[in-house]
């Protein structure tokens, strides 16, 4: 399966093909501040002052409207009315550009000339496809484009960088140290002899049939605390696998991305001889506004290792407080009890 960020989307690459370049080159550059290496080793000539930023894809959206949401040109995808209900506005009801990385990508790289943005940003894995890609965007819109590394581990690195190039440190300093602390409770938990950690299957989608292989980004969170069963399926991406394939599994525990999947695995009786179903150690993952384990693979991930913390080990620790803590510090929200309830019921 190709890298989330393998491709431009349609329009962009049309663009570059038909040499849409020589109208985007005209465009006036800003004032250069300094020279700045990105996470793929590519040096960069930051403006002086940056306060129009593009997010190339969901996850960067996501680290941008946590750290600098003033600056914040639109969302690269719609957003659902409960998704908006859990971000503060005005910034939930930006519009919406597409994105230029990754599976559906829909922005227009003569439309981003147009919005003129002082900077592009993207986050996630880093590699030769993805650096070439930024390159060509860069030198046909002339608009300066980062590339922060994605890598759960390295959160804290990449919000303190973004807020270094936005000149946001203080505020990238409160949400790094967040980041900090739960890097050292994934340590903490991570000092479980991995043959001791429960075995989980992470089903996505309705039918709960597509999960990640090991070394996937979209397990990556999964597997720091815990064993992903597909770990014999193979290494990195996504993979379809069969009802006969997860009861041989027989995982400790479920995690459902959609309550369809989770509702089933208790209605359908060929699921009835799954222990984790008889156990009822089945789970629904909170996708409001953002997943807690994946969809996107951003930083919206942090609040994830408490939620798994809770469900697979049963630390004591007040969940709901560890909630609202998160909102509020990287979405701006306060939330009512109602919201929590929401968030937490399956």
């Amino acid at each position: 399966m190709p890298s989330r960020r393998a491709l431009l989307g349609f329009g962009a690459a049309a663009a570059i093909a038909a040499g849409a370049g020589t109208l985007f080159l005209n465009r006036r550059r800003p004032e250069v501040a300094s020279g700045f290496i990105d996470a793929a080793g590519r040096s960069v000539a930051l403006p002086a002052g940056v306060s129009r930023v593009l997010a190339a894809g969901p996850p960067a959206s996501v680290l941008l409207y946590a750290l600098a949401p003033e600056k914040m040109l639109g969302w690269s995808k719609v957003l659902s009315d409960e998704e908006r209900a859990f971000l503060q506005p005005p910034y939930r009801d930006l519009p919406v550009l597409g994105r230029l990385t990754g599976r559906g990508n829909t922005a227009n790289l003569e439309r981003v000339a147009a919005l003129a943005p002082d900077l592009i940003m993207d986050i996630g894995e880093i590699d030769p496809t993805y650096a070439s890609l930024a390159d060509r965007v860069q030198q046909q819109t002339g608009i300066p484009y980062v590339l922060l590394d994605g890598a759960f581990e390295k959160s804290a690195e990449a919000i303190r960088t973004l807020g270094r190039v936005l000149g946001a440190e203080a505020r990238a300093e409160a949400l790094a140290a967040y980041a900090d602390d739960v890097t050292r409770m994934i340590a903490a938990v991570a000092a479980t002899p991995r043959d001791q950690r429960p075995r989980v299957y992470y089903g996505r989608g309705a039918t709960g049939l597509e999960t990640g292989r090991v070394g996937s980004i979209t397990t990556e969170l999964l597997e720091t605390v815990a064993r992903n069963v597909a770990e014999t399926a193979g290494e990195g991406g996504l993979t379809n696998v069969s009802p006969e394939q997860i009861l041989a599994w027989s995982p400790d525990c479920i995690i459902a991305q959609d309550r369809r999947f989770r509702d089933a695995l208790f209605s359908d009786t060929r699921w009835a001889g799954l222990r984790a179903v008889g156990e009822r150690r089945v789970f629904l993952q909170p996708t409001l506004p953002f997943g807690w384990i994946d969809a996107p693979p951003g930083i919206n991930r942090l609040i994830g290792v408490r939620w798994l913390r809770s469900v697979l080990y049963h630390e004591a620790a007040d969940l709901r407080a560890e909630v609202k803590e998160f909102y509020d510090l990287f979405y701006r929200v306060s939330l009512s009890d109602d919201q929590l309830d929401m968030l937490l019921e399956g």
